[in-house]
C-alpha cells in the first residue's frame, strides 16, 4: 500500500507540475491574501478535485473540451474580478471578521472550478480503477496537489515580499486574466 501511495504521489505531482495553471492562480492569490487562508482554500479544493476522479473514474475523461475551457476561463476571469475589486491599498492590521472565510472561499472556487479533466485527474482515475484502493490513491493524489500548492504559495509569498503593495492587485488580477485567456484559447491551439 505504501508503494502505491508513493507511486501515486510522484506520478500526480510530476503530471501536475507540467504546465498547470493552478500554480499561477495560487501564487496570485497568495500575493494578495493571507497565505494560511489561501492554503485552507486550495487544500479543500484539491481534496474534492481528487475525490471526483477516484469516485467517477473514466466519466471525467468524457467531459467535452469546450465545457472544460469555458469553466476554466470563467473561473480565472471571476477570480481576477474579485482580486481587482478588493478595496484598500494597505494590509489591514486586523482583518475583517469574515476575512478567513472570504479568502478561503475565493481560493476554493478558483481552484475547484478550473482545470477539470487534466492529466492529474486522468491518472488518478486510472490508478483508482486499476488498483482498486481508492483511499490510498486519493491520499497520494491529494498530497501531490497540496505539495504543488505549497510550492505556488511559496512563490506568491516571495513575490509579496518583493513587489510593492500598490502593484499586487493589478499584477494578481492580470495573471488571472492571462490564465483565463490561455484557458479559452488553449483548446483551439491544443495548449
Amino acid at each position: 500500500m505504501f508503494y502505491l501511495l508513493l507511486a501515486t504521489y510522484g506520478t500526480i505531482l510530476l503530471s501536475e507540475l507540467m504546465g498547470d495553471k493552478s500554480i499561477y492562480t495560487i501564487s496570485s492569490l497568495t500575493m494578495r491574501f493571507h497565505p494560511l487562508y489561501v492554503f485552507c482554500g486550495f487544500t479543500a479544493a484539491f481534496m474534492v478535485k481528487m475525490l471526483v476522479p477516484v469516485l467517477l473514474g473514466q466519466v471525467i475523461a468524457e467531459l467535452p473540451n469546450s465545457v472544460v475551457a469555458i469553466t476554466s476561463s470563467a473561473t480565472f476571469f471571476l477570480t481576477a474580478l474579485v482580486i481587482w475589486r478588493k478595496r484598500g491599498g494597505e494590509r489591514p492590521t486586523t482583518p475583517p471578521e469574515n476575512y478567513f472565510s472570504r479568502v478561503a472561499l475565493i481560493t476554493f472556487a478558483a481552484i475547484m472550478f478550473s482545470e477539470w479533466g487534466d492529466a492529474g485527474q486522468m491518472m488518478t482515475a486510472t490508478l483508482a480503477a486499476r488498483y482498486r484502493v481508492p483511499l490510498v490513491v486519493w491520499l497520494g493524489a491529494t498530497l501531490a496537489l497540496m505539495t504543488k500548492g505549497l510550492l505556488a504559495l511559496t512563490l506568491g509569498r516571495g513575490l509579496r515580499r518583493h513587489v510593492p503593495l500598490r502593484m499586487l492587485r493589478p499584477l494578481s488580477a492580470s495573471l488571472c486574466v492571462i490564465m483565463g485567456v490561455i484557458s479559452a484559447v488553449g483548446p483551439i491551439f491544443k495548449v
